[in-house]
């Protein structure tokens, strides 16, 4: 079937549109191939990485989350290659079918070949591949509405929120286990675990392109914009869009300086901690588990997020959201400038914790459960509201253009994150964030850029486009 025979505007219908499943199916399975490697990838860098000679090549703990920020940065900056491809040339669907071939062979260097080189390379293909396809399948879920159903747009980027997190929940549990379980240790050895750990992850993101080629038939193809794209991004409609929106996206970029730090800083603060505690046991017998006390690995408390997004999404949507509508109005960067506070107060948590460590406190990682939990009620705030509001102010040529500038939010965040980390590797400024110092500092900017956000979140104007509004 050629690409002119599919469906280009979204037919007249108040239902679910029938290419909702294979989206989030797909989502769902990219988003546990990119947390599973990315959940072990500071402890595989500081403990497991070897070279071509199968010696050990670990990197010291401010190099492992400088490279770790920076590829969560390149990451999130690719998607501005991705969103002008795919509104100027080829479309969403070819866009997101194309990179994710470079995604997995993205995941297939990392597993296969040893050293820094199999890192890097795998690495860049993998910021590549998911970076590029990242504005462009959120502005995908979007496509497929029309006038009529557009009432369950809020809903579905919810449950697209929950999907990226059961993946990312699965695949945090999951992966921690396959680096460093005893079992797989004594069956591989050190220098091979991560073949394994880093080819599961590569085969789902295999999985999530079968599944969303199989969609095909039933997505709506909005074409891509051509000449027409330019015109209407240089057009006062397309440049009155990014300068209202730009602003909010340097805002947010500082929240997500804080929140990725939870795949780094937080993990090798878990690290120091007593992780003895309630938690999913695996047996001798590989896969099998159950509930118990167990010590769990610093890596995989990272599972704690997607768990809580799981609760957090209908709990807010359905009780705290409406609670909250009835003493005031609840309008999307109302509940950003929320999250902004809260985050930072979740930092401010992890800075006394750090006191106590350094103190020689024995800490219970249960502390830093509570700080998930007032970090994940941040994130319902900030980056579910975003990713909406995002499409919903974005012009309909530019709706994954837009995505990207949201998205570069976190690459310019994970740059800052990075950048104070490669600051403190020099001697004479280590001792300047060391220990908590170091969370006080993040938490400080949070809250002074969330104080800033009142005056600019009181003048924005609101202005929301449908997929196919004219310009």
């Amino acid at each position: 079937m050629t690409s002119t025979s599919y469906l280009t505007t979204p037919p007249p219908s108040d239902t679910m549109p029938p290419g909702i499943p294979y989206i989030v199916g797909n989502e769902a399975a990219e988003r546990f191939s990119f947390y599973g490697m990315r959940t072990i990838l500071v402890i595989y860098m500081t403990k497991y990485l070897f070279d071509s000679a199968g010696n050990p090549a670990v990197m010291p703990e401010a190099e492992a989350k400088s490279y770790y920020h920076l590829f969560i940065s390149s990451a999130y900056f690719f998607p501005i290659i991705g969103a002008i491809l795919s509104d100027w040339l080829w479309g969403k669907y070819r866009t997101i079918l194309w990179l994710s071939i470079v995604y997995c062979l993205g995941h297939a260097a990392l597993a296969a070949i040893p050293g820094r080189e199999g890192l890097f390379l795998g690495l860049i293909l993998i910021a590549m591949g998911a970076g590029g396809i990242k504005p462009c399948v959120s502005a995908h879920v979007g496509d497929q509405f029309g006038e009529q159903n557009q009432h369950l747009l809020s809903r579905v980027f919810g449950w697209f929120y929950l999907s990226i997190n059961l993946g990312a929940l699965i695949s945090s549990l999951l992966t921690p286990e396959l680096l460093e379980s005893e079992w797989m240790l004594e069956h591989l050895g050190e220098k091979y675990t991560h073949q394994v750990a880093f080819g599961v992850p590569g085969v789902l993101m295999l999985l999530a392109t079968i599944v969303f080629w199989l969609g095909r038939n039933r997505f709506v193809h909005v074409p891509p914009g051509g000449a027409a794209f330019f015109k209407e991004m240089l057009g006062q409609e397309g440049l009155s869009a990014m300068v209202r929106l730009i602003p909010l996206y340097l805002f947010v970029a500082v929240f997500w300086s804080l929140y990725d730090q939870t795949g780094s800083e937080w993990v090798l603060q878990a690290e120091e901690m007593n992780r003895n505690i309630v938690w999913l046991n695996f047996s001798d017998k590989f896969p099998w588990v159950w509930f118990g006390q167990d010590e769990v690995s610093a890596a995989a408390l990272q599972a704690v997020n997607p768990l809580l997004i799981l609760l957090y999404v209908p709990l807010f949507a359905y009780v705290i959201y409406p609670l909250a509508g009835r003493v005031v109005t609840l309008t999307p960067l109302r509940k950003i400038g929320c999250g902004m506070f809260l985050i930072a107060a979740s930092f401010a948590l992890c800075g006394w914790l750090q006191t106590r460590l350094d103190a020689g406190e024995s800490v219970s990682a249960y502390w830093q459960i509570a700080a998930y939990m007032v970090l994940t009620a941040s994130e319902v705030l900030v980056s579910v509201t975003c990713l909406e509001f995002s499409y919903t102010q974005a012009p309909p040529r530019m709706k994954s253009l837009v995505m990207a500038l949201y998205l570069l939010s976190v690459s310019l965040g994970n740059v800052l994150a990075s950048g104070v980390n490669w600051f403190i590797q020099n001697p004479e400024f280590a001792k300047l964030l060391e220990g908590a110092r170091y969370y006080w500092f993040f938490s400080g900017l949070m809250t002074l850029a969330a104080v800033l956000f009142i005056p600019y979140a009181l003048t924005y104007r609101e202005k929301t486009y449908l997929p196919n509004d004219a310009a």
